[in-house]
């Protein structure tokens, strides 16, 4: 009788534990699934993977095991022109995303039509599959869907990438990873507010916008700029670059720390990147010394700053 007590205030510990952890974490998902999944969702799910976070895949956050996004405007298996059109390329053993191992997570109309239409039941982890986003009709409204182009049009991994060529190539997927992985959501949000952000930072987003991703990286603190839509302001490569390797390039008082580690040892020549030579001119230039700063090498194909940048220039 001494530990009666104990016994029943451990009991209903768990009681509050697991009825908070029902209300943080299951109701919403039902709430999710009860909402058609958007375009922006199925193109975000795409190009972001199965989980772009701590994964058994990618265990060190390396940003391994992610699909890959292309731009075509020839078809690979007819050589025909076509339409430019996105597609989200799965290599053989790359896992697929919420919405093709649990079709129903897309919510009413989609997964009627990407299960009967766009025949993603036959999409196979093993010999990898090439996905599309496509239009189609459910109870007289237009819905976007995911089209499994393996099947629909007998578009191959392999084939895809050889026509796109690594310059229509974007590594997304992987880029949310080191976005994660260098803590970017600790300053930056992906959520503008319904206040006068919508000004400058664009709309906020919508629920189905997030159906199907993993993690969502709202951001925990908005000490930057909310680069939800960056893309849309500022598509430049060059400026990425320069903000990245040093942000005081681009803004002279800025508080953001030097990302230019992940550009590697190479440039995309092939070429060791002297950074301390680099720091050296640069230096020089802060103190006036020398009129323009030193040029920011080109990062290698194989790099992690092209990662990141590819995927902040998919925020639009």
């Amino acid at each position: 009788m001494a530990f009666r007590e104990y016994k029943i205030g451990a009991r209903l510990f768990g009681v509050a534990l697991g009825g908070s952890m029902v209300i943080t974490l299951y109701f919403p998902t039902v709430n999710m699934t009860s909402v058609a999944v958007t375009e922006i969702g199925l193109k975000k799910q795409l190009s972001y993977g199965r989980i772009s976070g701590f994964s058994y895949e990618d265990p060190f956050l390396r940003g391994e095991g992610k699909p890959k996004t292309v731009m075509l405007d020839t078809d690979p298996k007819t050589g025909a022109q076509i339409d430019p059109i996105e597609a989200y390329v799965y290599e053989a053993g790359v896992p697929f995303p919420s919405g093709i191992n649990h079709p129903r997570t897309l919510g009413p109309g989609v997964t009627q039509l990407s299960v009967d239409k766009g025949m993603i039941g036959e999409a196979n982890k093993g010999a990898g599959a090439v996905f599309v986003v496509s239009r189609g009709t459910s109870q007289g409204e237009t819905v976007t869907y995911i089209e499994n182009a393996s099947a629909t049009r007998g578009w191959q991994p392999s084939d895809v990438l050889t026509t796109a060529g690594d310059a229509n190539t974007k590594l997304v997927g992987s880029g949310k990873i080191m976005f994660v992985r260098e803590g970017c959501w600790w300053c930056h949000t992906l959520l503008p507010e319904q206040t006068q952000d919508w000004q400058y930072f664009g709309i906020p987003p919508r629920l189905g916008d997030f159906n199907g991703e993993s993690p969502t990286a709202f951001g925990s603190d908005r000490k930057a700029p909310d680069l939800l839509h960056v893309g849309s302001r500022n598509s430049s490569k060059e400026w990425m670059m320069m903000h990245f390797f040093n942000p005081r390039l681009v803004q002279p008082h800025s508080i953001m720390p030097r990302y230019d580690y992940l550009w590697g040892e190479k440039d995309a020549s092939g070429k060791s990147i002297d950074f301390a030579a680099w720091r050296t001119a640069y230096t020089e230039y802060q103190k006036g010394k020398t009129v323009y700063p030193p040029e920011v090498p080109d990062y290698a194909a194989d790099s992690e700053i092209r990662y990141l940048i590819d995927f902040v220039l998919s925020l639009k």
